[in-house]
This record gives C-alpha cells, sequence and structure tokens, in this order.
C-alpha cells in the first residue's frame, strides 16, 4: 500500500518535481568543502578580510561550505538564512544578482524549504548588524528534504523546538540530532571518553582484543541471554552476555592484560539505566587482585573527568560528584547494617528470606541466598551512595567467578563502584581454581532448576582451560553507557545510546517503553 502524504509533503514533492523539470538535479552527487560554520566563525578577521566600500575585501576568506537550511529571511531580490553543519550554523547572504538567470525567483524562493541541503560558494563578511555571514556566489541544491522538520523558533539568546517528546527524539534520532546540536555534543562526548579510555589502557601495554559474539554457551554474568540458531550447523546459540570467559581464557593463554569494548546483550526490562543492548569494556591483567584493580579504576575515571572537563568535579544532575581519588571504600555487609541495621553476614537462606520480607521486600521462592542479599543491597543502599563508592567483600553465593576471600570465610575478593545511586562497574580478583569454579558452576545449574533464570551454565571449556593454569587474575567490567551518562550529565541511558531499543511503533500508545522488570544492577556492569 502506498504512503498518503500529507499536504506539507506533497507541497515538497510537488517542489522537487518543478526543480526537475527547470533542470536542477535535487540529489547531487558531491560537493567540495572548504570549511565548516564554525571555521568561518573562528578564522574571519575584520582587519584582513572585510569588504571596502567597493565592496571587495584585500584578502577574501573564500569558502565552499554545506549543510542544512535552518531559517530563511526573504527580502526582495536579496535574501539572508542560516546554514546548518556539523559544527554549528553560519549565515548566507544570497543576492538574485550573483546567481545565474532565473535561479533566484524560480528556486531559491519558491521550491527550497528548511531542511533542504545546499552548498554555498563565496566569502565571508561582517553585516551592518555585526554578524559574520558568507555572500553566496553559488549556489546549489544538495539534497531536498521530502518532510518538513519541527518548527524552530530563534530568539536573540536561545532556540526553541517542537521536538519535546522523548519517545519521538529517540525514535526519531536523525531528527533530533538536526534540530538540537547538543545531542551532537553528547556523542561527540562519549566518543571522546571511550578513545581516552582505550588510550589509558594503551599506555598501559594490555591488548585490545575481539571475542564472539555468537556463543555456543553464555557466561559471565548473572543474566537471560537473547537465543538465536545457526541454519548451517543446526545448533542453538546465544549473544554473549559478557565477554568475561573468553577473555580469561586469553590470560591462560600467555597474555598478561587484555581487554574488549564490545556489545553485549541481555534478555531484561528496559528502564532509564537498562538497554538490552549494551556497551561494556572488560579488562583482564594477569598476577593482579581486586586491590589493584581498585586503584586502576579510581585512576582511569578520574582520568577521563580530567580529559573530557578538566576537572575531577561533575555536575550530574542535582549533585556535584568528585571522581578525584581516592574513592571511598565500604565493605557489603556493613553497608547494609548502616543502612536497615540488619546484620546479614552468616545468615542462611531462610533467615536472610525473613529478613528481607520484615523489610518490606518481596523474596521469591526461586531467590537463592545471594540475590536476597543484593535485593536488600539494592533497595535500601544503593541509591544513597551519591559520591564514587567501593562496595568490597560479596557473599561467595553472589559471586560465582570471583575468587575466595583470602582472610573471611563465605566472602569473595570482589568489588562494585557504586555512583550516583547506581552500579558503574564490578570487579574480581578472578577465580583460578579449576575445582572450585566446577563446583560454583553446578550450584548456578541447580539455582537454574530452581527458577532462577539469571542463573550461569557449566561451561566445560572454560574449565578445561583453567586446569591447564590461569595465573592470579585481576578483572573488571565497566558499563560504558553508565560512564558516559555520568560524563555527559545524562538523565537516561537512552540520552547515550544513539538507537536505543524502542516498542514498536504501533504500540507507541502503550507507555514510554520504559517497562518490564527491573533488571539485576549485576546486569549491566
Amino acid at each position: 500500500m502506498s504512503r498518503v502524504y500529507s499536504e506539507q509533503e506533497q507541497v515538497r514533492r510537488d517542489a522537487r518535481a518543478r526543480m526537475e523539470e527547470a533542470g536542477v538535479n535535487p540529489y547531487a552527487y558531491s560537493w567540495e568543502v572548504s570549511h565548516h560554520a564554525d571555521d568561518v566563525l573562528s578564522t574571519f578577521d575584520d582587519e584582513r578580510h572585510q569588504p571596502g566600500e567597493d565592496g571587495s575585501p584585500a584578502e577574501p576568506l573564500t569558502v565552499s561550505i554545506a549543510g542544512r537550511i535552518m531559517s530563511r529571511r526573504i527580502m526582495g531580490k536579496a535574501a539572508f538564512f542560516h546554514l546548518q553543519d556539523e559544527s554549528g550554523k553560519v549565515q548566507i547572504y544570497v543576492s538574485r544578482d550573483d546567481l545565474p538567470e532565473g535561479f533566484y525567483n524560480t528556486v531559491f524562493k519558491k521550491l527550497l524549504d528548511i531542511g533542504d541541503i545546499v552548498g554555498i560558494e563565496g566569502f565571508a563578511f561582517r553585516t551592518r548588524m555585526g554578524e559574520i555571514s558568507v555572500h553566496a556566489q553559488r549556489l546549489e541544491v544538495l539534497a531536498k528534504a521530502l518532510r518538513p522538520f519541527p518548527i524552530v523558533k530563534e530568539t536573540e539568546d536561545q532556540t526553541f523546538n517542537e521536538v519535546t517528546d522523548k519517545e519521538f527524539r529517540y525514535r526519531q534520532r536523525y531528527v533530533d540530532l538536526v534540530v538540537n546540536p547538543e545531542v551532537r555534543d553528547t556523542f561527540r562526548q562519549r566518543a571522546r571518553m571511550i578513545t581516552a579510555m582505550r588510550c589509558f589502557l594503551d599506555e598501559r601495554g594490555y591488548v585490545e582484543v575481539e571475542t564472539p559474539v555468537l556463543q555456543p554457551i553464555y557466561g559471565g554474568a548473572a543474566a537471560r541471554p537473547f537465543t538465536t540458531h545457526h541454519n548451517a550447523l543446526d545448533m542453538k546459540l546465544y549473544m554473549r552476555i559478557a565477554d568475561e570467559l573468553y577473555l580469561k581464557r586469553l590470560i591462560v593463554g600467555g597474555f598478561d592484560g587484555v581487554y574488549e569494548i564490545s556489545k553485549d546483550f541481555r534478555n531484561e526490562g528496559l528502564s532509564r539505566f537498562h538497554n538490552p543492548e549494551f556497551t561494556m569494556m572488560e579488562l583482564y591483567v594477569a598476577y593482579k587482585d581486586y586491590n589493584w584493580m581498585m586503584e586502576l579504576v579510581e585512576e582511569m575515571v578520574e582520568h577521563l573527568a580530567m580529559t573530557l572537563h578538566g576537572t575531577t568535579d561533575l555536575q550530574v544532575g542535582e549533585n556535584t560528584i568528585s571522581f578525584a581519588r581516592p574513592w571511598k571504600r565500604l565493605p557489603l555487609f556493613q553497608a547494609i547494617e548502616d543502612k536497615t541495621g540488619e546484620q546479614l553476614f552468616g545468615k542462611d537462606r531462610d533467615e536472610l528470606a525473613a529478613v528481607g520480607e520484615k523489610l518490606g521486600l518481596e523474596i521469591e521462592d526461586s531467590m537463592g541466598a545471594g540475590k536476597i542479599i543484593d535485593e536488600i543491597f539494592g533497595e535500601f543502599v544503593e541509591p544513597h551512595l551519591i559520591q564514587p563508592t567501593f562496595i568490597t567483600d560479596y557473599p561467595v553465593e553472589l559471586s560465582p567467578l570471583a575468587k575466595k576471600h583470602r582472610s573471611q570465610e563465605g566472602l569473595v575478593e570482589r568489588f562494585e563502584a557504586i555512583c550516583n545511586g547506581k552500579e558503574l562497574c564490578n570487579a574480581f580478583s578472578e577465580l583460578n581454581d579449576p575445582d572450585d569454579q566446577r563446583e560454583r558452576f553446578e550450584e548456578q545449574v541447580r539455582l537454574g532448576k530452581g527458577g532462577d533464570e539469571e542463573a550461569m551454565q557449566l561451561d566445560e571449556d572454560y574449565l578445561r582451560a583453567l586446569e591447564y593454569g590461569m595465573p592470579p587474575t585481576a578483572g573488571l567490567g565497566i558499563g560504558i553507557d553508565r560512564l558516559a551518562m555520568l560524563m555527559t550529565n545524562s538523565e537516561s541511558i537512552r540520552d547515550v545510546i544513539l538507537f536505543p531499543l524502542l516498542r514498536p511503533e504501533a504500540e507507541e500508545g502503550a507507555g514510554d517503553g520504559e517497562s518490564g522488570s527491573e533488571p539485576s544492577e549485576q546486569a549491566n556492569a
């Protein structure tokens, strides 16, 4: 069925047809760009480039730029419009007499619209109103926009647009990026952050690697996977939920330090802090432990804040957060007792369930001791940790891949960094005893049979790798999206993911898409 066009869309389609009748190609093949908008504004010099009384600059700043028409002001035989490119906006001056005969009246005035992409050749000058502009000596249509952009209204010091509905902005990110330039800045900052992280790790000699996205056995985290099927091999495969088990195989193989910045996938609910497809950085370093890794995390995040902002004190929502070292360190059970008055260490599953119910939590039969402790922590402690804090020394039931604590029975050497009330990263002294690891996997299998959909599988090949010997190792998983939220002061994970998962458009009326069960905090880090 052909689409029915709105009145505005039909007007634009008619304009395109008339362009073609006039011999103007509405979709050019290329345009040579010499300057961007910000180049023109920063390079122009009044003494050197401003035209004299005869209208000719002694030393013209000639430019060739391209971008979208974002506003127009037509005044008879001349017009001004703002052209927007990746760097920003610059004003363009167009005179009828500078363009091919008939082009100004038949094409520019009648057939071009806001949103159309054009190329401009000309020279820079300053108008009588004091605005640096480009005097167009050549104008070419590069792409005719067949859909109208949301209305953009400008005042002297502010810009207003109709793209305020976040569901629309996330779904049509291409429109969001055009009419909200600050959104482009957010993603530039995200890219700079990842580059700075990569350089930080590379400078320390760690090797960036790639591991499989499609895996016959998923592992490395407590999460439900997405499943698929390989036709040629007639086998079930899973999209990875973590990189951990493959990266530690590389430590077995002789690498002293490896990391991967990757897409992971977890079949979980949506929220302001969770997207089923997300970006992780996982790092594994031989001969180190979780104490060493805490210091590395502090140093790296402090470095990222300084690189992006020139300061370690960042405004995040209503809070000023300091990423300066050292960060506070607090054992998990101590943190829970401080907030609830309940001492949970040493209690069995039934005792923990009773405490959870006493605190008003809904405890399901499928939840093991570790899950109950995690629920209590997530409800009563985590939201109150605003400044970066290392929560350390987790129960063994909650950490199947972490090494047993060297001095406290029943605990493992694990930490999570919590900031602004949410988990930022997860790290261990990695378990390298293959027999202990097998017992942990077998316990996970029992939990899975008992109804825990996020329990891990038993990975025989990973156990075989450990049996060849893995050195003492520190491991880290840090959520890139969560970190980007902090570094860009963004309130939702959707603000730092270009194309977040959304409901199908036919179901838009069903809600904002941030529904479903709240994923465990272990999930995205």
